[in-house]
């Protein structure tokens, strides 16, 4: 079951792969299964699966999924390191707080030791310090700067992690980690830039729920304006993302 998901890609383009595995559940399991995968192969290459947690509904849905028993004993936990793609401008015992969500959604539960959860930690005045220092882990605890599995997002804006349309995050070269302010919202945001999401060995875009479908078309289908839809800039010709979406979410590209 858990080598299955690679059998199901096609290629969308030559950046980007897409996977259809069915309704919400059969995308949220299939979602699950690659991650074990993708984690165990990690572990056998390495000892250590590094990986980084997306916010939003449908990673909150996976998370709790990874704590249920179909799931929690198949992979290794003891060895799995936890980073995060972004985080509001909230402690981290904030109702917002993507670190706060994915804990209290499953990986509290789990036997991943303290030391292997690396949360950004976005609150207050000097982020931008905070997301230096943030790059500065990564460069020192993952190897190559590549992480094993990014895991991320679409917003209806077509923004990803925190790369919101006409933010200055989007030019951001020669950096891993920034602190990105989004005036549409006035506020902060931490987040990983294209540069590490594209360097990494796995990009896993979830696009689940009819209400991403009009988006999704546009994303894929529509004029390539980065500016205006970040997430069209994920995936490279070298290292292609790879889209799991749901049968509802691709209905109007399979229309």
């Amino acid at each position: 079951m858990l080598q299955d998901w690679k059998k199901h890609l096609s290629s969308y383009d030559d950046r980007r792969d897409i996977v259809i595995p069915g309704n919400a559940q059969e995308s949220l399991n299939y979602c699950a299964e690659q991650f074990i995968s993708i984690g165990n192969a990690a572990i056998a290459a390495t000892g250590r699966f590094n990986v980084a947690l997306s916010g939003g509904s449908t990673p909150k849905a996976l998370f709790q999924l990874f704590s249920s028993p179909l799931f929690c004993s198949l992979i290794d936990w003891n060895n799995v390191i936890l980073f995060w793609s972004d985080e509001r401008n909230v402690s981290a015992d904030d109702h917002q707080s993507n670190y706060k969500m994915a804990m209290e959604a499953g990986f509290a539960s789990l036997p991943i030791p303290e030391a292997n959860i690396h949360r950004m930690p976005a609150e207050g005045i000097k982020i931008e310090r905070a997301a230096k220092k943030y790059e500065e882990l990564i460069l020192k605890l993952v190897p190559k700067n590549s992480f094993d599995l990014v895991m991320l997002g679409m917003g209806e804006d077509g923004h990803t992690a925190s790369l919101f349309p006409k933010t200055h995050g989007l030019h951001a070269d020669g950096r891993l980690v920034i602190a990105n302010f989004i005036p549409k919202l006035n506020t902060w945001r931490m987040t990983l830039t294209y540069e590490c999401i594209n360097s990494s060995e796995h990009i896993s875009i979830y696009v689940i729920g009819k209400s991403k479908s009009s988006m999704l078309k546009q994303v894929l289908d529509g004029p390539y304006d980065p500016d205006e839809l970040p997430i069209q800039r994920i995936g490279t010709r070298s290292n292609k993302a790879l889209w799991i979406v749901d049968t509802d979410a691709a209905s109007e590209l399979l229309g």
